[in-house]
């Protein structure tokens, strides 16, 4: 079945069966292969896109279901003020360790960030529940976070 999407701002046009995950169809069809597939159960956040602003799990979502919907995987994400501002914090305080889930984590945190720039330390738990990192950079990513909301909300670009 032939579906169109609306991946990164392009349409793009693929062939797939409808219950293909998103995650397959922009890995193996578009070839993006940002998002990573971690658990396949849509447990450790490593797959991770934005689906009309909303964080989800691409593994867990047929192709099927997305209809009109605006895709924006790691490719696209630094299109959004937050989304730049939340990848400079990641290089500005080195958060990335073996950089496995990063991706999933900069579209966890790119999505609070775009729905609260003043975000609480409860509010960076509970977006950023689910996006497990076996590095244990758990801090660093809360505090790119942290960092990212500062300078989304000044404005500013560069150095902590």
């Amino acid at each position: 079945m032939t579906f169109d999407l609306v991946v990164n701002g392009a349409i793009r046009q693929v062939d797939a069966d409808p219950d293909t995950p998103l995650l397959w169809v922009l890995r193996d069809i578009l070839g993006m292969s940002g998002t990573k597939f971690g658990c396949g159960a849509g447990l450790c956040g490593c797959c991770t896109v934005h689906v009309d602003g909303t964080a989800m799990r691409a593994c867990q979502l047929p192709i099927e279901s997305i209809g009109s919907s605006q895709i924006t995987t790691i490719e696209g994400v630094a299109t959004s003020d937050a989304g730049r501002h939340v990848q400079q914090a990641w290089l500005d305080l080195e958060v990335v360790q073996c950089g496995y889930c990063q991706p999933g984590q900069i579209m966890s945190a790119t999505a609070l960030l775009s729905e609260n720039p003043s975000p609480t330390d409860d509010d960076i738990d509970a977006a950023m529940s689910g996006n497990l990192c076996r590095c244990g950079t758990y801090n660093r990513i809360k505090d790119a976070i942290r960092h990212a909301a500062l300078r989304l909300r000044s404005g500013t670009e560069g150095q902590p």
